[in-house]
This record gives C-alpha cells, structure tokens and sequence, in this order.
C-alpha cells in the first residue's frame, strides 16, 4: 500500500529535460490526451502490460497527466509503487502548470497553425 506520493517540482523536472538526465517521463492520460499534447521526451503506454514491458525495476521515473486534481497521475503512481518499480515521482501540476510556464509541449494540438494545446490552462503554449 502507498502511503505518500513522492512527488518532483515543475523547475526540478524542466532542470532534468535541460540536462538530458535519463528518466523514463510518462503521460498518464488516455492516447488521444497524449497525441494532443504532452510535455517533450514523454512516453505514453495504453495498457500495464505495455509499461511493466518497457520499464525497468531500477528506472527512475517521472508521472503526470493534467493538473494536480487529475487522478491519472496517482493511479499509476501507486499501481507502479506496488508493482515494485522504486523511483517513482509524480509531476502534480502536470500539462496546466507545465504550459502555465509556458513551457515547450508537442504534439498534434501544440503546432503554431492549430491553436496550440489551448485546453491546458486556457492559453496557447505557442503565446509566449
């Protein structure tokens, strides 16, 4: 059972991209949320099977999905937690802090001709 939820900031995480750290940084929403949008270098996996497939034990690995009420993120926390995987953190401010910032995000939604992923905290990432 998971008590605690071990969590990594928004500067921490963007300080970890910068540098090329290797970390396995994984979208919790469903495929069409990940296809949208999502923050760069991050995986998506549809089922536990796929994730328990590409991940190692010993991986240090970065969760999120939406914002800190999404309960995506804390799902697969736990699941992975109790699955053994032992450096785990959840990024609770997920794509809504992470474009608030106005960080970089990719995917079909966050191209400058397609409004940009603007359901994320009600601005386009593309508007600096």
């Amino acid at each position: 059972m998971v008590d605690e939820i071990k969590t990594i900031e928004r500067e921490e995480l963007k300080a970890k991209l910068d540098r090329g750290d290797n970390f396995k940084l994984i979208m919790a929403m469903h495929e069409w949320g990940f296809r949208a949008a999502h923050i760069p270098g991050s995986v998506h996996y549809a089922t536990v099977e796929a994730a328990d497939q590409n991940l190692d034990h010993d991986d240090e690995i970065v969760v999120y999905c939406t914002d800190p009420g999404c309960v995506a993120s804390q799902v697969a926390y736990k699941w992975l937690v109790e699955a053994g995987y032992r450096n785990v953190r959840r990024y609770a401010g997920g794509m809504s802090d992470w474009v608030a910032a106005g960080y970089e995000v990719e995917g079909d939604a966050a191209g400058p001709d397609s409004g940009g992923a603007f359901f994320f905290a009600g601005r386009n990432p593309a508007d600096k």
